[in-house]
């Protein structure tokens, strides 16, 4: 028993050992690097943009452009190189000024027939799988000779080589200029944002005012509503990042939005006009546009422009009186952004004047750079509110100097001209004895029998309303469907017979059985 317990261990140990001799064989067969993977799924996208210039339908670029930052973070010197080198392969000169753009990888590397320090097998394997003649009309369409000077960029940008990117940018928004193909619209609406882009990290984002000014004529003239859309929202970044608010809300009066632009410029446009609107004063207008930006924008990437938007959000709701939501602050993606901003809305809601000079003196540097500060500043006069309605509520009847004494006013008739304006615009119930020097409070009335809960109910509703509508606009139908014929009656009787006779044999079966 013991004997034919060994002979049976060592049968089964001897396929064993010839399948771990022949494993690391296979798999170096079957497997591709990280790179060729790359590299391949960049080819099949160049196939999906031919498959859309050649069917005239511009949902198959979107869909390359959205798999875009997907393919970015894949990038590296080796793809981008070898990228070019199989498409250019007959274009030299193209081929020779988007390499001069990018650093050599190594010395081995053979520019000429595009070959890189991998096996000759994976080569060989590319070469095979598209003919040199189908490359060369790959490249020869605009879309495609875009799509991978847009790469290229894209690379530089990543590494930070923003001299080299910004000579890049220049050429790529030249090639766009020239032409005019509706097959274009979307790459060359992609091309202006990191053309921008380039010259805001490299400070210089007044000196093409006049090209975008140029261009968005052009887009508007072509109906072009994607190109229309990110040249209004790139000027409107232009002008507020000089804080130029007068120039940026006479573009927004002189020019229209499409509402055909994509939710992400909306959520773009609709942001930059809550700033607009924040800084002139019209808050309840502001608070509508940041957060309909807020919803309208991914909401599980984009964490940056959310951030920012929540900053603006959190501040005018401040100044309109009211306390944000404290989940808003607990959101792992916003809590430590947030911070400083939660540690106003504090000194705000409790009517701390000190606490609010102490905020203010913390994060002053920070409140700028982040363009809050001028609107974060006329928070004192909200700060001075909630502590004369904390006053209201905790004393019926106080004198202006323990008023003034609380608040750390200058004088009691300083105390006296708030605690008057404060009656007047309806934040406390109460009366001032002037003769005596005193503020005495009202009975506090039951909020249920005024207006208030019917004007809350009021503007949820309405919020309700303008969501539904604004998703019944934004419902997608699939493209030249209003084109296909519609069945006519005698068609109709006769499938609807067909449906009839068929469900009978069914039913007959089902007896049969």
């Amino acid at each position: 028993m013991v004997e034919l317990h060994e002979i049976e261990m060592k049968e089964v140990d001897a396929p064993s050992g010839s399948n771990t001799a022949n494993a690391p064989t296979t798999s170096k067969d079957e497997k591709k690097d990280a790179n060729t993977l790359t590299l391949d799924d960049i080819k099949e996208q160049v196939r999906t943009i031919e498959k859309a210039v050649n069917s005239k339908e511009p949902r198959f670029i979107l869909r390359v452009l959205r798999a875009l930052a997907t393919t970015r973070k894949r990038l590296n010197e080796d793809v981008v190189r070898r990228l070019v080198c199989f498409y250019y392969g007959s274009n030299t000169s193209e081929r020779e000024i988007l390499l001069g753009f990018i650093q050599p990888v190594s010395q081995s590397m053979d520019v000429d027939t595009g070959k890189t320090n991998t096996p000759v097998t994976t080569n060989e394997k590319q070469l095979v799988s598209r003919p040199q003649t189908s490359r060369a009309r790959a490249v020869a369409l605009p879309e495609v000779d875009l799509y991978i000077h847009l790469i290229v960029l894209l690379h530089l940008i990543d590494r930070n080589s923003l001299k080299s990117a910004l000579d890049c940018a220049k050429r790529l928004v030249d090639k766009t200029s020239v032409l005019n193909r509706r097959t274009l619209d979307l790459l060359a609406a992609k091309c202006y944002f990191y053309y921008a882009r380039i010259f805001e990290l490299n400070n210089m984002l007044d000196t093409i005012r006049p090209f975008l000014h140029s261009r968005l004529r052009t887009a508007t003239l072509r109906n072009d509503f994607e190109g229309t859309a990110v040249l209004i929202n790139l000027l409107l970044r232009n002008y507020l990042h000089y804080n130029l608010y007068s120039q940026a809300q006479k573009l927004v009066l002189k020019s229209v939005f499409p509402d055909h632009a994509s939710n992400n410029e909306w959520a773009r446009y609709l942001y930059y006009l809550g700033r607009i609107r924040a800084m002139q004063l019209e808050y309840t207008k502001a608070h509508q546009n940041l957060l309909t930006a807020i919803r309208k924008a991914p909401q599980q990437t984009a964490v940056g422009f959310r951030q920012n938007a929540h900053k603006f959000l959190i501040t005018v709701e401040l100044l309109l009186g009211d306390i944000p939501d404290k989940a808003t602050f607990k959101n792992p993606q916003l809590k430590r952004s947030l911070d400083p901003y939660y540690q106003l809305t504090l000194a705000v809601r409790a009517g701390d004047l000190s606490r609010f000079k102490e905020v203010l003196d913390a994060f002053s540097d920070r409140f700028q750079q982040e363009k809050t500060w001028s609107l974060i500043i006329r928070l004192r006069h909200n700060v001075i509110k909630a502590g004369i309605k904390m006053i209201s509520l905790s004393y019926t009847k106080i004198s202006f100097s323990d008023v003034a004494q609380k608040l750390q006013l200058d004088s009691p008739e300083d105390a006296e001209y708030i605690v008057a304006k404060a009656i007047r615009d309806g934040v406390i119930e109460a009366s001032i004895n002037h003769e005596q020097g005193y503020v005495q409070s009202r009975d506090i009335v039951d909020v249920y029998t005024t207006r208030e809960p019917m004007n809350a109910f009021h503007q949820r509703i309405e919020f309700c309303l303008k969501v539904h509508n604004e998703s019944v606009k934004a419902m997608r139908y699939p493209p030249k469907k209003y084109q296909e014929e519609l069945e006519t009656a005698q068609e109709r009787r006769e499938r609807e017979q067909e449906e009839l006779e068929y469900a009978k044999e069914m039913a007959d079966d089902e007896d049969d059985f």
